[in-house]
């Protein structure tokens, strides 16, 4: 008999991310938009808690999103995709932890999000998910079936990203949706659109953040944002922040900066 919980042939869907999310802990995620499985297993490697793999601002096609998905989980690391709302079925049936979904501004949009990422129970519940088993979610018809549909609803993770005035006035009633895991702020999204281009650390936007992040945590809501640095890290924790995600082009390009400089420095010497 199939058991899609044996220890020796694992679910391809990493369910440890929902228990993470609704914890107490300081999460650490790292976005990806490096169409490579080495960079997913070396952020396995160096300790994050779980991976994005970029699909809104990466370079990965879908099939390079499937090997991505196997390198985490051959890593050992949960993996969340943002993507765009076109290929969300499509990401979901590759055995994604969780789907993180760009440009939620209202509660209407998230439970419509909650119901696309849910398949329908014979109680009448669920959502709307079209159902297939042959996909490699559900290890290509060896974990099909009922416990499949039951270990998709219950386990697998959506975050909704707010990065507009309207979205963050929503947040709140965004994170209030039964079924939205998380809240994540777009610093540089909300930044452009509340008019100061890349620069969120400008007052207005910062008390923009301060109020999504404090709003979804009053729901019990995981609130997410980017830290770049420890001091942001500890600013937005005050503020209700509980996950918290760098980038790993922006980590990469500046250890190579540091590496130049000091490749000049030696050579001057």
């Amino acid at each position: 008999m199939n058991d899609a919980l044996s220890p020796s042939r694992p679910h391809p869907i990493d369910t440890r991310l929902l228990q993470m999310m609704r914890g107490n802990q300081r999460l650490r995620g790292i976005f990806n938009g490096l169409p490579s499985p080495a960079i997913v297993e070396m952020c396995a490697y160096a300790g994050f808690d779980f991976l994005i793999i970029d699909n809104e601002h990466g370079s990965a096609d879908l099939q390079m999103t499937e090997h991505l998905l196997r390198a985490a989980r051959a890593s050992g690391i949960p993996a969340l995709v943002r993507c765009l709302e076109h290929d969300l079925a499509r990401v979901l049936d590759m055995g994604a932890s969780g789907v993180q979904i760009p440009m939620v501004e209202s509660a209407a949009h998230a439970r419509e999000l909650v119901q696309r990422v849910r398949y329908p129970l014979p109680d009448g519940q669920g959502g709307r998910r079209g159902s297939a088993f042959s996909t490699r979610a559900a290890g290509y018809g060896a974990f099909g079936g009922p416990a499949h549909t039951r270990l998709s609803n219950e386990a697998i993770v959506l975050v909704a990203m707010v990065e507009t005035p309207r979205a963050v006035e929503c947040s709140g009633e965004i994170a209030a949706v039964d079924g939205i895991d998380a809240v994540f702020v777009g610093p540089n999204d909300l930044a452009h659109a509340m008019g100061h281009e890349n620069r969120w650390t400008d007052p207005p936007v910062q008390a923009a953040i301060e109020r999504a992040l404090r709003a979804v945590s009053a729901q019990g809501k995981c609130a997410g944002v980017l830290a770049l640095t420890p001091e942001e890290e500890e600013r937005y924790a005050a503020w209700g922040g509980r996950y918290f995600a760098s980038v790993t082009t922006a980590l990469i390009t500046r250890a190579f900066q540091q590496a130049a400089r000091q490749g000049r420095a030696e050579l001057n010497y």
